[in-house]
């Protein structure tokens, strides 16, 4: 099954294109990453998937699980019930700060129960042990009863993905959910994020402005470049000279550099006789 399919989608704000007759199809249980420089159109491109932000009147269409979410600017009569199989992750956690985890975290079941319960913040004794589960899937089941607004960054993007877990969504979609963090978090995060692609089948496009982590764990990338799309295919082929051309200026603090051969050790002994063999030759 195709879990997105992006047709012909164009979005300007004012006289800026953001987008331009994009074309993409991701399927059930992909885990793809979706890079670019800033202002490339990743974002825009992730809130229109996720039914946060309308294309243009004009064009477009976003199917989601074969069905439509949108199409020329207009959300599909049952958008909601189609929300619920799409978690978003954004950069910032979107956590209520003087909350407990746990409560943030059943935050994700809102779509799926009345209203008024939703609003009274009255979860069943099953709801509590699903957000604990989901606590303990992302390796932080000991801050259930934390305020939200005491947590690392690592572990409040932690909790963002245990509601999603809780929401039962069928698509993950993470923008630049690591952007913010220390490489050691953003790592946790990161495998946190493939464990749930590879064990619960959901599919994840995950946004990134670290180009290593797109070729580490995801099989696939798409690439944007001022609103088009510049390259889709496996990430392992992505070169460092494509993405110095994609970003620019900016590459260097991106892109690890070309693996080098390792130096040869020697011996103290071969050193010495080295060293007497080049002052011979002077």
């Amino acid at each position: 099954m195709i879990a997105i399919r992006v047709s012909k989608l164009s979005k300007c704000f004012g006289k800026k294109q953001a987008l331009k007759s994009v074309d993409i199809e991701i399927g059930a249980g992909e885990m793809v990453a979706l890079i670019g420089a800033s202002g490339s159109g990743k974002s825009t491109l992730m809130r229109i998937i996720a039914g946060l932000e309308s294309c243009d009147s004009d064009a477009g269409r976003i199917e989601i699980l074969g069905k439509t979410l949108q199409q020329g600017g207009k959300l599909d009569p049952k958008a909601r019930e189609m929300r619920r199989e799409i978690g978003v992750i954004f950069q910032q956690f979107n956590l209520v700060g003087r909350l407990p985890v746990l409560t943030n975290v059943l935050t994700g079941l809102l779509g799926r129960i009345a209203g008024w319960r939703g609003t009274l913040g009255l979860f069943s004794k099953a709801e509590k042990l699903l957000a604990r589960d989901a606590l303990g899937r992302v390796g932080i089941p000991e801050v259930a009863w934390q305020r939200a607004s005491t947590l690392s960054g690592g572990q409040q993007q932690r909790a963002a993905i245990a509601r999603t877990l809780v929401q039962k969504s069928k698509i993950l979609l993470a923008d630049e959910p690591i952007a913010s963090l220390d490489p050691s978090s953003a790592r946790r995060v990161m495998d946190v994020i493939a464990e749930i692609n590879r064990i619960d089948r959901i599919t994840a496009v995950v946004s990134l402005h670290q180009v290593e982590y797109a070729r580490r764990y995801c099989p696939r990338t798409i690439a944007l470049r001022d609103g088009v799309v510049v390259f889709d295919g496996p990430s392992l082929a992505l070169t460092n000279d494509f993405l110095r051309e994609l970003y620019g200026t900016s590459s260097e603090e991106l892109i690890l550099p070309e693996p080098q051969a390792p130096a040869r050790e020697l011996h103290p002994t071969q050193d010495l006789s080295a060293a007497l063999r080049a002052l011979a030759s002077v």
